[in-house]
């Protein structure tokens, strides 16, 4: 990431050099969503995303927040009372919220392994939601401290959409909160976050716009920033006879009512676009209208940013219909004079499990929703324009606005050239909340945010290492493990592995107490105020030799005798607890690794982040075990344990198939065509349509990762050559009537593309 401002490089610090809590807000255009992308790439974190509702987390590639913790949707109260439920209200307390925390094992692992969560569009947060996720991460997490130690990233800006409460909840709740927003929560008030702003602004460079906005986001707004703001005003200004300019007005039917009239008005034919849906999607997080309704002439905008490498669009671009078909959309930008062809976009409905052999938090594709990234931009509510940059926009300021709204509104623009106000502005309805103004006030100053990175990194450290030679939770599973041998018959199965299992547990409590003991070496080191970070890593080095082969050996035998038992009759509950037990032991044992790997960075001076900590070697532990231990078993077949065993291949309890670490959409279709999968098969494993694969072969071809000539045959690339001789450039809808079934659209953008590379 090119050029960070220098609290977004704190940030970046801050989230893999200490366990600080964070709040990144920052005016609009500033970045924090490509900041966001960073740390997700960087960090070496098991990380969650979260967002309150369907769309923001689709937008953010996470979760909602419910789904995620499994939370009813109900108020929350922060103790053991629970006031009268009516129809229209609920309310959840301590006692009654616990039942909803039975969950899959898959579930709990990704709660258990997370150290990193965070929370997107925190303004949209309430108060008792985010103290229902702090209560049922420490009961889950079986850690009371704050949301059961997992560091959480708070990311918004509190002057846009805030927290919706109903009138009857708040009587209830206001017994319990000050106010609505996620500070107001208790476990944020009693652990404030760190608050960093990000200030470098990448929308506007008008230094006269930004001071206004500044002045309006902070409730300085003067008299003269209102009178030069009243100079765009325009009762007058006709829209028909000014394309690019889009309408900002504050309710939905009057936005509606505007884009529907204008479409009605084109006397061209109308199309109608629907998506492809594949997988599980459901309707309720659709990024965009089901149906797109279009004709030729139409002015659209962009809702996302072009990932292709021509970056011909971004999210909020304008421009207009140059011509339709079923199966072609042109638009055009008047004032570059460039056409291009829509693409369609991926939006990807997933869920958290945690990689058997990394022991990593990765992402589950359910579904996939693909349509084109448009809609319709005679008229948009300010709502529905955060995150999006307009050249061009008239405000119908004439309803009231809410706190927060005319900034959201003015803040669209890049400068003050592309304004238009239909009516003028008063100084009234322009004041922002006042409990989020008091707010802002704790943010951190960038001259102490050195200071607390050094001392928060120092503590960062050391907890890092404690954790990683404490065995308490260890040795408490591997006793519960060997309790449950004894009232197993000598018939059992299990009794076969009882001697097993009481060595294993020996083999833990012995390194119990040396654990202790190293813990404590380590706090006198680290109790001084500047440790010696050399004499830390000496030390760290012998306890890792000291530990780290008895570890390795209590791995091995796990795997040992889950694959030994996982091809045997009967024998699924005992499978499922030595893979629970498996879990926590190779987790320790990578903890370890990690931790020695942590010093080895610190002394070199490097980042801590992904790339440096965890190495190829961490990285495959489990997976190059597991497969020295297969090939032994193979090779001696003997070691299995009854005569009934199938081959050796036979897998009664199959572990669930885990993702590969995350690539773009179309590395992963790349990486699948290279191991000579179909289309068919492609868009099988990847719950894409075959339409959609093929658009992903041309961005291949494109960019020059893919020849045209291992997707199509040669006489056909020379058939499409001769058809393409008097191509513009533009519509593939002409050449498609001129030559029928003769090419599918498929071909012709496959060759399209290559034509783009040439």
């Amino acid at each position: 990431m090119e050029s960070l401002s220098t609290a977004a490089e704190y940030t970046l610090r801050f989230i893999n050099q200490t366990n600080r809590s964070i709040f990144l807000t920052g005016k609009a255009g500033t970045g924090k969503t490509t900041l966001l992308k960073e740390i997700i790439r960087t960090t070496h974190k098991n990380v969650v995303v979260v967002a309150p509702t369907g769309i923001a987390a689709l937008n953010a590639g996470g979760v909602t927040i419910h789904s995620m913790f499994q939370l009813p949707f109900a108020g929350f109260i922060p103790d053991n009372t629970l006031p009268h439920i009516t129809d229209s209200v609920r309310f959840e307390n301590k006692d009654s919220l616990r039942r909803h925390f039975k969950m899959r094992g898959d579930k709990q692992a990704v709660i258990k392994n997370m150290e990193l969560l965070v929370i997107d569009e925190v303004s949209m947060l309430r108060a008792d939601l985010l103290d229902a996720m702090d209560f049922m991460l420490r009961s889950v997490r079986h850690k009371d401290i704050p949301f059961g130690g997992v560091q959480v990233l708070f990311i918004g800006d509190l002057l846009q959409l805030p927290p919706v409460v109903k009138n009857e909840e708040w009587e209830v709740l206001s017994q319990y909160y000050r106010g609505k927003y996620f500070f107001h929560s208790h476990v944020v008030s009693q652990n404030p976050p760190l608050y960093i702003e990000l200030s470098k602004i990448y929308r506007q460079t008008d230094d006269d716009f930004i001071s206004i906005l500044n002045n309006l986001r902070n409730n300085v707004i003067t008299r003269d920033d209102i009178a030069v703001l009243n100079n765009y005003v325009d009762p007058a200004f006709d829209l028909e006879k000014n394309p690019g300019f889009i309408t900002l007005t504050t309710h939905n039917a009057k936005a509606d009512s505007i884009n529907a009239k204008a479409l009605d008005k084109l006397d061209e034919k109308e199309y109608v676009f629907e998506p492809e849906i594949v997988g599980d999607f459901p309707e309720k997080i659709y990024p965009v209208e089901e149906e797109l309704k279009l004709k030729k002439g139409a002015q659209v905008m962009f809702i996302k940013n072009d990932l292709s490498p021509d970056k011909n669009y971004f999210n909020g671009k304008i421009g207009v219909i140059k011509s339709l078909s079923d199966e072609e959309i042109l638009v055009h930008f008047p004032e570059e004079d460039l056409t291009i062809e829509a693409d369609k976009y991926e939006w990807k409905n997933v869920r958290y499990h945690v990689n058997e052999n990394t022991k990593e938090i990765e992402e589950e594709v359910l579904g996939t929703f693909v349509h084109y990234p448009l809609k319709l931009a005679w008229a948009i509510t300010v709502h529905k324009s955060q995150g999006l940059t307009f050249d061009k926009a008239a405000l119908d300021v004439s309803g009231v606005f809410l706190p927060g709204q005319a900034y959201v509104a003015l803040s669209r623009l890049r400068s003050l050239n592309g304004l238009i106000l239909l009516s003028q502005l008063q100084m009234n309805g322009l004041s922002n909340d006042l409990d989020v103004m008091d707010y802002a006030s704790s943010k951190v100053k960038e001259e102490q945010m050195e200071h607390f990175l050094q001392k928060d990194t120092l503590r960062f450290i050391f907890n890092y290492l404690k954790n990683s030679f404490d065995w308490d939770e260890l040795v408490d599973v591997w006793q519960r493990h060997r309790l449950t041998y004894l009232h197993e018959g000598k018939k059992s199965l299990k009794f076969k592995y009882r001697e097993w299992a009481h060595e294993s547990e020996e083999r833990i409590k012995k390194m119990h107490e040396p654990g202790h003991k190293f813990i404590s070496q380590l706090a006198k080191l680290f109790s001084v105020e500047q440790p010696d970070m050399k004499f830390v890593a000496e030390r760290v080095e012998a306890a890792y030799n000291y530990f780290y082969p008895v570890m390795d050996k209590l791995v091995t035998g796990i795997l040992q005798k889950i694959e030994e038992i996982k091809r045997l009759r009967k024998a699924k509950g005992f499978y499922e607890e030595l893979s629970e037990l498996e879990e926590l032991q190779t987790y320790t044992v990578i903890r370890l690794m990690k931790a020695k790997r942590l010093m080895e960075v610190v002394l070199n001076e490097e980042e801590i982040v992904k790339e440096n900590l965890i190495t190829p070697q961490i990285h495959s532990y489990r997976l190059k075990k597991l497969e020295a231990i297969r090939k032994n078993i193979k090779d001696n077949p003997i070691t299995l344990l009854e005569e009934d065993t199938e081959d050796y291949e036979t897998e009664r309890y199959p572990a669930k198939k885990k993702k590969e670490p995350k690539k773009s959409t179309l590395e992963e279709t790349f990486e699948l065509w290279e191991q000579n999968l179909s289309i068919a098969e492609i868009a099988r494993i990847r719950k894409l349509t075959e339409t959609t694969v093929l658009s992903h072969f041309a961005g291949l071809i494109q960019i020059g990762k893919m020849s045209i000539e291992k997707v199509l045959p040669e006489d056909k690339i020379k058939a499409l050559a001769e058809a393409f001789k008097d191509f513009d450039g533009e519509s593939l809808t002409s050449l498609k009537e001129k030559y029928g079934d003769n090419f599918t659209w498929g071909e012709l953008r496959l060759y399209k593309a290559s034509l783009k590379n040439e």
